[in-house]
């Protein structure tokens, strides 16, 4: 049906571009302004100087929309976006086009990180006209808000044409462009709805096998990562196939896992310098990347690389720990202890200009003339060669042989090799000071501020450092006091002092998950019960009864012409996978069978959508995991529960929860297990215990894979 509704609007489609992605900096403050200025969004802000009279999306806004019966331009982008800085130079800087748009128009700019649930819903109804979306995203909206054209990035010849084009249409002929609407907007509508599945198929180690044959058709074995570029690191793909290898004991899958982990901390997708993992590579084997560092990337790599250092102990994933969580602790977090979005892919050149990745690439030259010497060495390590160059004599760094293989071809040791590594990332930086920073989004956000949480719990579990545990607590903190309201409810965005917008599932959901995580280090009840609230709100407040899943906004949300599902596993795994998996974990704390049967009901729900396109399913793996293979709780009780609980901790054990409590603690698993004299280990299963143990070992011993 949607297909033939594209026939109405053709002659447009054909503008349509495909880039995909971030906007400009703010200009001198004499300049006139729009509604923008009033905003915290440092992406709304950079747009408050353009001659388009932006408002943003709110109830007045839409209200004046309606009233004045015009057509709504909704273009919805990100602070770190390029492509949405170009065409905010090309158009939206330019007089004429703003001329266009100021008076046909009613202009909304939106920050998609800060309204995911408008993005969301506009990112459905482009995908639907034109096959795909990305960002920047371009919207041609009726008054009432709902869609008739849309696409990404467009020259400001094709915006013009689609300008004029879509305003002379609904001058001349509006009947149609609103029975377009009309069948559009079902088509969101109905685009997500998801059944209930009332007769369940056994999970089943057999029906997992085959699905995960079926995602292994999508690996690269030799460069790492999915069949395609751009490359993703898609860390919920990597975390589930890591857990997979290891509990079936799928070496080949092993193999690739670690594959893709040296791939990409080797390659230009990962800073040599000084740490952390931009978004994606452009190319199939993470040599160039879109140079933008996103918090959301950064946390879940740390997690993952943990993971893996607990399972293979790897000193090389050791490092990038160490030096991502470096980076993040020098340029992505607050004096209050907040981790801030993002930091830009463009900075300005030595003329004043913005430019994508000036900020990290190096001529030859330049090289040449700090290293002197010692060129040829780093030359070789890093590949300033056919291998590491980009574009215009820039080059990429990248390491293409391991350690071993180059002391060998160099005829080095690995001390001097380590010294020279020390020497040259230290001289490098100080000359990449001398630069023009990319620009920093300072807003944090919730959801993202948990997923860092659970990172720095995962480091301190792999690497045993207590300063980690320190930044997690100060951040959950951080979201207890400031983001959660006096009603339970939280908000999504924090900026200068200023918590705004209603949260949305996405932050109870990876909230809900990280205070489960910090309960399982520190063994404070409180987070556990924090967890719980959180976890009751959301129930109370997102849930659809029908069929038990979560909608993306609350009840209290409004203004969107849809109310939507995420079901899908992306690069962050969607809040409907989250929650479940934390609905099943509940349900074990606190014997709670609601909890456990609504889990089990949402993974019914999706069973055979995982089984017909498993990758957009990977964290549902996750939980379809604990149904196929034993999943244990593990109970700490005693004196020395804290020296006990941190030794368990530093191994790689997905398929557990963890309670403890050095005094005697009311909660169901650890009820009636306390004697003041020993500190005992249970093992149970669906609240079954094996008899107590003293050590650690002999627990580990009866945890399977």
């Amino acid at each position: 049906m949607i297909k033939k509704l594209v026939v109405i609007f053709g002659f447009l489609f054909i503008l349509l571009g495909c880039k995909q992605e971030a906007s400009s900096i703010d200009k001198i403050d004499s300049r006139p302004t729009n509604d923008l200025i009033n905003e915290t969004s440092p992406y709304l802000l950079q747009h408050a100087y353009n001659p388009v009279d932006w408002k943003a999306w709110n109830a007045e806004t839409l209200a004046k929309a309606k009233a004045e019966n015009k057509l709504i331009v909704i273009s919805v982008g990100y602070s770190a976006c390029h492509w949405c800085h170009v065409m905010e130079e090309e158009s939206f800087e330019n007089d004429s086009v703003a001329k266009l748009m100021n008076e046909k128009f009613i202009n909304i700019k939106v920050d998609r990180e800060e309204r995911p649930d408008v993005d969301q819903v506009y990112v459905n109804a482009v995908t639907l006209m034109t096959g795909s979306a990305g960002w920047p995203l371009n919207v041609i909206a009726l008054p009432d808000g709902r869609p008739v054209f849309g696409g990404t990035y467009f020259s400001k010849d094709q915006w013009l044409k689609v300008l004029e084009q879509t305003s002379s249409l609904y001058d001349k002929e509006p009947s149609e462009m609103i029975a377009y609407a009309d069948r559009l907007t079902e088509g969101v509508k109905q685009s997500d709805l998801i059944e209930v599945k009332k007769e369940t198929s056994p999970y089943e180690v057999a029906n997992l096998v085959a699905i995960v044959d079926s995602l292994k058709t999508n690996f690269d074995l030799d460069l790492g990562g999915l069949k395609k570029a751009p490359k993703f690191p898609m860390p919920s793909h990597l975390s589930f196939a890591l857990r997979y290898a290891h509990q079936l004991d799928d070496k080949d899958l092993m193999a690739y896992v670690e594959t893709t982990l040296n791939k990409m901390s080797s390659g230009g997708l990962y800073d040599q310098l000084a740490g952390g993992f931009s978004r994606y590579s452009v190319d199939d084997r993470w040599h160039v990347p879109h140079f933008e560092k996103m918090l959301y990337d950064n946390a879940q790599l740390v997690s993952l690389y943990a993971e893996a250092f607990q399972l293979t102990n790897n000193e090389e994933y050791k490092r990038i720990i160490i030096e991502t969580l470096d980076f993040i602790a020098k340029e992505m977090t607050s004096s209050e202890g907040t981790f801030y979005s993002s930091i830009d892919a463009d900075s300005e050149n030595a003329d004043g200009e913005l430019e994508e990745g000036v900020y990290y690439t190096w001529t030859e030259a330049k090289l040449q003339e700090l290293l002197a010497e010692d060129y040829a060495l780093f030359k070789s390590y890093y590949n300033i060669n056919s291998n590491g160059l980009w574009e215009n004599g820039q080059y990429v760094l990248l390491i293409t042989q391991s350690d071993k293989d180059f002391l060998k071809a160099s005829n080095i040791a690995q001390d001097e090799l380590n010294t020279k590594l020390k020497t040259w990332k230290a001289l490098l930086l100080s000359e990449r000071e001398k630069r023009n920073k990319p620009r920093l989004d300072q807003k944090a956000l919730t959801s993202w501020n948990a997923l860092m949480i659970k990172a720095y719990i995962d480091a301190y579990k792999a690497l045993g450092d207590e300063n980690y545990l320190q930044v997690a607590k100060t951040n959950a903190l951080f979201i207890k006091e400031k983001q959660i309201q006096p009603n339970g409810s939280l908000w999504h965005s924090y900026k200068d002092g200023e918590s705004t917008i209603l949260g949305f599932a996405e932050d109870y959901a990876h909230v809900v998950s990280a205070y489960i995580d910090l309960y399982q280090v520190t063994m404070d009840r409180s987070w556990l019960d924090l967890a719980k609230t959180l976890m009751d709100y959301s129930l109370a407040n997102f849930q659809n009864p029908e069929n038990g899943m979560f909608y993306f906004t609350s009840n209290e949300n409004s203004n969107l012409i849809a109310r939507k599902l995420e079901i899908y596993d992306n690069v962050i795994p969607s809040s409907n996978s989250v929650q479940a998996i934390n609905l099943f974990k509940l349900g074990l704390y606190f014997y709670d069978k609601s909890y456990s049967e609504m889990a089990n009901q949402m993974l019914a729900n999706i069973s055979e959508d995982i089984a017909s396109a498993p990758t957009a399913f990977t964290n549902w793996l996750e939980l379809y995991l604990n149904y196929t293979k034993p999943f244990y709780e593990v109970a700490i009780i005693g004196p020395e529960a804290e020296m006990k609980l941190k030794d368990l901790n530093s191994h790689y054990l997905p398929n557990i929860i963890v309670a403890g409590s050095t005094i005697d603690d009311e909660l169901p698993l650890l009820i009636n297990k306390f004697t003041e004299d020993n500190t005992s280990i249970y093992v149970c299963v669906n609240g079954t215990c094996k008899l107590p143990v003293a050590e650690v070992d002999v627990a580990l011993n009866q945890i399977k894979r």
